[in-house]
């Protein structure tokens, strides 16, 4: 997410040296700021990194991830995918248990609710990797709460919406503090962008039905698969602002912001040459969204609850769709 170019920002600027940047390194990571796991991002290997979103506070679903996205770059060439896994794929887990749960619970899972975030967070990344047939050694989880006040802390960001839609959209991810809804609306087209409409922007996708009689605009854009996809064009818009370099005297304030939003198992140092490598507005980059289009198919669990599955139940499908389609 956008937090890389923070990161970034830290090394043109000359501060990473500084007591204030180190003690943040400290804070987000399990490394130490300044160690390295990647040889400073000399390597020619591909880098993979997941980014799980996630509601936090103490209610309950507050640690699903309902955001997996993988940024897969290779240093050397600056060659950089994006992978969106549905938050609704059918898996094992815990693994090797015989239980069954959407993919978005193994944090929750692993982590028990959330008491062990390192944890949690490394069983997610192995699941990724057996999903996807990628390396996923890096991890950073971010607090859907804590990212709305780092995108007001840049000023907001700007976002091309490519389909209109309608949804509706909880007031409160606690339903036992606040149960209501409202609808959100969001037209084709160039549009500014808070924190809270960014994230309302990327995670909505109850129908209209839910809380309005008015109809829904486009249905296809409340799927899982739609969803992943809006996703993927926040992380890109708010990559964009935290390049320009008007944005960069507000750094500090977004810097207090994502103490308290990131968590990661990469060093300051590794994630800011990560982030200084990767580049998302190359034509060539790949946004790999896994969906109906191409490898992915809508099944119903047991339960009666509606479920995302390889086509055939074929799971090679999977890392075979993604390593055709990296860029390489």
């Amino acid at each position: 997410m956008s937090v890389l170019v923070v990161l970034v920002v830290l090394l043109i600027l000359g501060v990473i040296t500084s007591s204030r940047a180190l003690a943040f390194g400290s804070a987000i990571s399990t490394q130490s700021p300044l160690s390295t796991q990647t040889g400073y991002m000399t390597t020619g290997d591909r880098t993979n990194l997941l980014v799980m979103g996630y509601g936090g506070g103490n209610h309950d679903g507050a640690n699903l991830t309902d955001s997996l996205v993988v940024i897969s770059m290779i240093p050397s060439t600056q060659h950089t995918s994006l992978v969106s896994i549905p938050r609704d794929l059918w898996v094992q887990n815990p693994p090797d248990s015989g239980n069954f749960t959407k993919i978005n619970a193994v944090y929750q899972t692993a982590s028990n609710n959330g008491q062990n975030r390192q944890v949690g967070a490394d069983a997610m990344a192995k699941k990724v990797s057996l999903v996807t047939g990628m390396d996923v050694k890096y991890w950073m989880m971010i607090d859907f709460t804590g990212f709305k006040a780092f995108i007001d802390s840049i000023g907001g960001v700007d976002v091309y919406v490519p389909d209109s839609f309608n949804a509706c959209y909880p007031n409160n991810d606690d339903a036992a503090k606040d149960a209501s809804w409202r609808v959100v609306d969001f037209e084709k087209g160039n549009q500014h962008m808070d924190g809270a409409t960014a994230i309302s922007y990327a995670r909505a996708r109850e129908p209209m039905s839910q809380c309005s009689d008015k109809p829904s605009k486009n249905q296809a854009e409340l799927s899982d698969f739609g969803r992943s996809a809006r996703q993927q064009i926040i992380i890109k818009a708010a990559l964009a602002k935290m390049r320009d370099i008007t944005t960069w005297p507000r750094f500090f304030s977004a810097m207090d912001s994502l103490e308290k939003t990131i968590h990661t198992n990469m060093s300051l140092a590794d994630l800011g040459l990560f982030s200084q490598k990767m580049d998302l507005s190359d034509p060539h980059t790949a946004h790999i969204g896994l969906s109906t289009s191409n490898v992915m198919a809508i099944d119903t669990a047991s339960d009666g609850e509606s479920i995302v599955v390889p086509r055939g139940n074929n799971w090679s499908l999977i890392p075979d769709y993604i390593k055709q389609n990296l860029y390489n």
